[in-house]
């Protein structure tokens, strides 16, 4: 029953009853499309940041032994069988500076490297460039010279080659150069001058007598020695004590870095790799020795053109560990080192590793845990 006072009607009434309802309705409705609309939106953002496996992936190496397990790993298939639909396309490069314009222009999105370009990266870039995520190869550098130079003593007013500016050769040449006594300059001038060449036209020059000597990773130091007539001065494995990785004579030669936002978009992606890699690392270490040097000949073949002689393929490799281990203890060295040679700045390395795939992968081959030795993740 409806009550009707004096002088008001009923209508307005319930007219004013029912906007009330539609009003609190309309209320009630746009607060639940608001929560759908919230949660869809979470859902969304959600499903565009889920990492994803990659369409492709472009990887850097050189023509050198010191990269063997990248030779190995596209030669036999390992690097492709891991990484299953990802397609794999590879680059090959002469040194690391270059390998690192690449991979920071987006041409490569990880390589195959030596540890100094990538620190350089690194400290350049603030740490936003790349990410050290496993070890190569370890040892394989020397300084050849003509016969006549026996001591350091020798080396004044000389002139020697590196495989580029900045590159690891180059900035351990400079460093042990500084140690005895001598001043050197990016621009070649100075007590000795440093010419960076090209691997290749180092060893004709030198056949030519047009260079005393090189800093160079294998084969090439091989190659100066058995088929230019140059003589060893400093085997780099003596200038490592141990110190910061309790494994003397072992350097870092060779180590496989990522592009940190590939790395980040595509985590999945850089563990395949990464498990192609420790299976290639593997095979050098338990082929037998005629194989292993069957397969690292079709690739440099494939990369470099050119496969060595027996006899220089075996030096070459008595001279090198592959290892997935990147000897992190050594990179505050290796940063001074370039910091004194004048082709890097003084910085602070913590972050430059990311281990944690590389660990993941190792573990389940009963691998020991590989240690970032405080600068990054492991």
């Amino acid at each position: 029953m409806t009550r009707i006072v004096a002088g008001e009607s009923a209508v307005p009434k319930r007219k004013r009853a029912i906007e009330a309802a539609l009003a609190i309705g309309l209320v009630l409705l746009i607060a639940v499309g608001a929560i759908v609309a919230s949660n869809i939106s979470r859902n969304t953002e959600a499903q565009a940041a889920e990492p994803t496996p990659a369409a492709a992936l472009k990887l850097g190496y050189f023509g050198n032994v010191t990269h063997a397990p990248a030779l190995v790993g596209i030669k036999k298939g390992f690097l492709a069988e891991a990484l299953g639909s990802t397609q794999l396309s590879t680059e090959s490069f002469n040194a690391g500076p270059a390998a690192i314009e690449a991979l920071n222009a987006g041409a490569i999105d990880a390589a195959y490297i030596g540890p100094n370009p990538a620190i350089n990266s690194f400290v350049k870039s603030s740490g936003q460039s790349v990410k050290v995520i496993a070890g190569a190869a370890a040892g394989g550098a020397q300084l050849v010279v003509k016969p006549g130079i026996n001591s350091a003593a020798d080396l004044k007013g000389k002139t020697l080659a590196s495989p580029q500016l900045g590159g690891t050769q180059d900035v351990a040449l400079r460093a042990w150069l500084a140690d005895q006594g001598y001043k050197t300059n990016v621009d070649g001038s100075g007590d000795v001058a440093i010419n960076p060449t090209d691997n290749a036209q180092t060893l004709k020059l030198f056949q030519d007598g047009k260079l005393d000597g090189a800093w160079l990773p294998e084969p090439w130091a091989s190659r100066l020695v058995l088929q230019a007539g140059a003589k060893v001065l400093v085997d780099e494995k003596d200038l490592w004590d141990g110190t910061g990785t309790g494994k003397p004579g072992e350097f870092p030669t060779t180590i496989l870095i990522v592009n940190q936002k590939y790395a980040a978009d595509h985590p999945d992606t850089v563990k395949a790799l990464l498990a192609g890699h420790a299976r290639s690392v593997a095979w050098l270490n338990e082929a037998p020795e005629a194989e292993k040097a069957g397969v690292i000949n079709a690739g440099l073949q494939e990369s470099a053109g050119a496969t060595l002689a027996d006899d220089v393929l075996a030096r070459s490799l008595a001279n090198i560990t592959y290892t997935l281990d990147p000897l992190a203890g050594s990179y505050p060295r290796l940063l001074q080192d370039g910091v004194e040679a004048g082709t890097t700045k003084q910085a602070d390395l913590n972050g430059l590793f990311d281990l944690r795939a590389l660990n993941e992968v190792a573990a389940a081959t009963g691998t020991s845990k590989i240690s970032a030795a405080g600068l990054g993740q492991d």
